[in-house]
């Protein structure tokens, strides 16, 4: 980042890399270029961010003291009032540097719970956000200014002289912790009532996941005519966005974007997000969007999987989608992540390449999950016939005295309640194709 392009006007930081033993220059100048963007989305420019190389962790500073006091130095001299460090400090260590240089110090978690907190909309959003930072800053009570007085959007950009004379006590905050789980709970019920609600009309469903800023929003938008906010930046999506997918068979499916994730995202943003990303939990099957152009694409998709491993959800049927094709320049590109992620499929969402292959790729998994079947349902039970119709299952129907006969996909969740109704094939029935294949090999 050029000084030359800085407004003079916005807050200026250091920013502080650190390449860890058994880590590349190459990782750690990527996690820096990140913590670079995570900044610049709060308005915070950085004239400078040297790379560290850390040999052991000090416990007082992380640093060793004579680096220490060349950073305090460095951040001076480019007039920074915030020393930013791309990695987690431990509250002694935070207050330890803030006493030594006199300047706000704080972390990539402190820069990430500030975005989220600037991009929250719904009420649940926001509640998730404020005990991620409740927890996040119950430890750290005893620095010299508190964030805890901030309500969503005041992030580190915005502490006024009056935030350094609020004093939180610690059991304040813990009952403030208590309130905000036990509204979240209240939240996680009723969304799961939503999520029952939509099972009645049973309709298979699919969750995109993928690393922030990868396109999930902007697929969305192109498979559905939604319009999801696409914006060019981190974690522009918070909040799951649920949309009606009608595919080239006439089947309908629930597409849901979630939030995206981030290498080093803290993991109390992880359980305070559960809500949000239980979405993943529940789906039929996952659409896990890379971005192609990134050349840490690879390291982008690990974070992923390594998330939903932590919530559980990697052992569902994964579809894996490279976006941004428009914006691949190198020619070995293309060739080289589809050697490494073989069965992947990759378009634009943009320009529209690739989107018919993908279509055709949700049709076949929606088909998974149905199974084809000849039902005569009574005249009585036209709520069922009418939830066979929502859920695009019926292929031909043709009205006759006893009742509606039908020919379709059956989807997995209604097979339950159709089941009485499905018309049993004889043992010895033979498919058409197969019965003239047999007749020609005679």
């Amino acid at each position: 980042m050029s000084g030359a392009h800085l407004n003079p006007a916005a807050p200026r930081a250091l920013l502080i890399g650190l390449q860890t033993p058994g880590q590349s220059r190459e990782e750690a100048e990527a996690l820096l270029d990140e913590l670079t963007e995570l900044t610049a989305n709060l308005g915070i420019a950085a004239p400078a961010r040297p790379l560290v190389k850390l040999r052991e962790r000090n416990p007082h500073f992380l640093l060793g003291t004579g680096k220490t006091a060349e950073i305090i130095a460095e951040a001076k001299a480019h007039g920074c009032g915030i020393i930013i460090f791309d990695d987690e400090l431990q509250p002694a260590q935070q207050r330890n540097w803030e006493a030594e240089s006199g300047l706000i110090v704080i972390d990539r978690q402190e820069i990430i719970l500030d975005i989220f907190a600037a991009r929250a909309r719904t009420r649940e959003a926001r509640l998730q956000v404020e005990l991620a930072q409740a927890e996040y800053f119950l430890p750290r009570l005893r620095r010299a200014w508190s964030h805890l007085s901030r309500q969503r959007g005041g992030g580190v950009t915005q502490r006024g002289e009056g935030e350094t004379q609020l004093q939180l006590d610690q059991r304040l905050v813990r009952e403030r912790i208590q309130r905000l789980r036990a509204d979240l709970a209240t939240v996680r019920k009723q969304r799961e009532v939503q999520r029952r609600q939509r099972l009645r009309v049973p309709l298979p469903t699919a969750a995109i996941v993928g690393y922030t800023n990868a396109g999930k929003s902007s697929l969305l938008n192109a498979l559905t005519g939604a319009h999801v906010l696409a914006a060019d930046k981190l974690f522009a999506t918070l909040d799951p966005t649920t949309r009606r997918l009608r595919l080239t068979t006439g089947r309908i499916l629930l597409m849901t974007d979630t939030v995206g994730f981030v290498r080093r995202l803290p993991h109390r943003l992880v359980e305070a997000f559960k809500a949000t990303l239980e979405e993943a939990l529940v789906a039929d099957f996952l659409v896990h969007v890379v971005d192609a152009s990134s050349p840490e694409a690879a390291a982008h998709h690990a974070t992923t999987m390594a998330v939903l491993r932590e919530l559980g959800a990697d052992n569902a049927r994964i579809l894996t989608v490279f976006n941004k094709l428009d914006r691949v320049d190198d020619p070995l590109r293309l060739p080289e992540l589809k050697a490494q992620f073989p069965g992947a499929l990759f378009l634009s969402a943009h320009t529209g390449a690739g989107m018919e292959t993908l279509l055709a790729r949700l049709d076949d998994l929606v088909s998974e999950e149905a199974t084809p079947q000849s039902l005569l349902i009574p005249h009585s039970r036209y709520d069922l016939i009418n939830r066979l119709h929502a859920a695009g299952a019926v292929h031909r129907e043709q009205p006759r005295d006893e009742g509606v006969y039908i020919e379709g996909l059956l989807p997995r969740r209604l097979l339950d309640a159709a089941r009485e109704f499905i018309i049993p094939k004889p043992a010895h029935a033979l498919h058409e194709n197969e019965l003239a294949e047999k007749n020609a090999v005679a």
